[in-house]
């Protein structure tokens, strides 16, 4: 019976998640300028990159810089033992889905938290596009690091670098261990249910 009304409400939890992030852009608010500089790109090709790691799998190290200002690298391996980890790629700063994905994880913050996790924001821009970028989303909760020199290289250890040089909107749980417990590597144009993720730290506990 407690399974059951646990699974009840984890059911009805998830659904709530989805009609928030269903509605998010809507509940930014954002500003018009802010808007105005958001750069489209169009319709790109869904996927485009060359898969490198599967679900079983060691998670790559790496150290990138963080956009803090102080210079901060955030390592992978510093979460080993402790943390669960969610690792979001995303291709470009200043991108209508990036703008929209990212600042919505502020809201559920929590759930990493219950969780035992952490979430990494990734992307190949550099360090000033990425300060001015997430100062004008406003504050993220979670670290958001450059993977610009050497090029894209922690994407394409993952197997998420597109031809173009930007990176897939991808989604990787690596649990305590460093293992890779969950792949999604999305359509571009499109945002990751957040639900997916949830479902997939649940199975961590």
């Amino acid at each position: 019976m407690k399974n059951r009304i646990k699974r009840m409400w984890c059911v009805m939890l998830i659904g709530m998640i989805g009609v928030m992030f269903l509605f998010m852009p809507d509940a930014y608010g954002l500003s018009d300028a802010y808007k105005d500089n958001i750069f489209s790109p169009g319709m790109l090709k869904p996927r485009d990159s060359v898969p490198k790691l599967k679900v079983g799998s060691r998670a790559p190290d790496f150290t990138l810089p963080a956009v803090s200002g102080e210079n901060e690298n955030v390592s992978l391996k510093q979460y080993r033992g402790k943390k669960n980890v969610v690792i979001s790629f995303v291709p470009a700063a200043w991108t209508p889905v990036c703008s929209d994905q990212w600042p919505g994880y502020n809201i559920v913050k929590d759930i990493f938290d219950q969780h035992d996790a952490v979430l990494l924001g990734i992307t190949v821009d550099n360090l000033p596009t990425l300060f001015s970028w997430t100062n004008q989303m406003g504050k993220l909760w979670f670290p958001v690091l450059s993977d610009f020199w050497p090029h894209g290289k922690v994407s394409a250890k993952y197997g998420v670098l597109r031809s173009d040089g930007t990176s897939e909107r991808a989604l990787f749980i690596i649990d305590k261990k460093g293992i890779v417990r969950y792949i999604d590597v999305h359509d571009i144009n499109k945002r990751p249910p957040f639900e997916n993720i949830v479902k997939e730290l649940e199975k961590l506990k």
